[in-house]
């Protein structure tokens, strides 16, 4: 089972994240638009996703909404990555439940961060 799928259409920026969450011990996979991103999840059952919005053959935003109507990914977790900082595309994350919204720029650990907020979440306080 993959960790991450990186779901990123820019090289540089796929590149940068894939060493940066294998340096951190996961298991990464890629994909380079919408319809690549679907196919690796339904293949890989990663245990989350990094979606930027803006890719092509379906945006990030579609595959989101592809996923969380499908019974077999509904309950992956997804992190959208941007440029773009509009409210609308915020709020229709928010809206199809994504995990976390992230706009580049960001800095590493930020990413690192927010992906061990998703799959290392802190252990439940003793009653």
């Amino acid at each position: 089972m993959t960790d991450i799928l990186i779901v990123e259409d820019e090289p540089a920026i796929m590149e940068s994240l894939e060493f940066i969450l294998k340096r951190c011990g996961w298991t990464v996979g890629l994909a380079r638009d919408g319809e690549a991103a679907l196919e690796a999840a339904y293949r890989d059952r990663p245990r989350m996703m990094l979606l930027d919005i803006m890719i092509p053959r379906r945006n990030g935003l579609d595959v989101l909404r592809e996923m969380r109507a499908d019974e077999a990914l509904r309950d992956t977790s997804v992190l959208m990555l941007t440029a773009r900082c509009q409210p609308y595309d915020r709020q229709a994350a928010e809206n199809l439940r994504a995990d976390g919204f992230i706009t580049k720029p960001y800095a590493n650990t930020e990413i690192v961060a927010a992906v061990r907020r998703v799959l290392e979440p802190a252990p439940p306080l003793p009653a």
